[in-house]
């Protein structure tokens, strides 16, 4: 499907920040900001599927495999 381009501890760090970004959603019902934590969907979803396609539009690859 998508060619794999994010590496080991990009990928911990991507399902980290977006992790703890959607708890943030979920912690702060009254905060104005509180829909812009929902971006936290993105790092989880291209670290758990270890492929980001800004990455690949920019001939980024941080994963050490061939």
């Amino acid at each position: 499907m998508f060619k794999t381009n994010v590496g080991g501890t990009d990928r911990v760090l991507r399902i980290i920040v977006g992790v703890a970004l959607l708890v943030l959603f979920f912690l702060l019902p009254n905060a104005g900001y509180r829909w812009w934590l929902l971006l936290g969907i993105i790092p989880l979803v291209t670290g758990l599927m270890s492929s980001c396609p800004l990455y690949s539009i920019l001939g980024i690859n941080t994963c050490s495999r061939k």
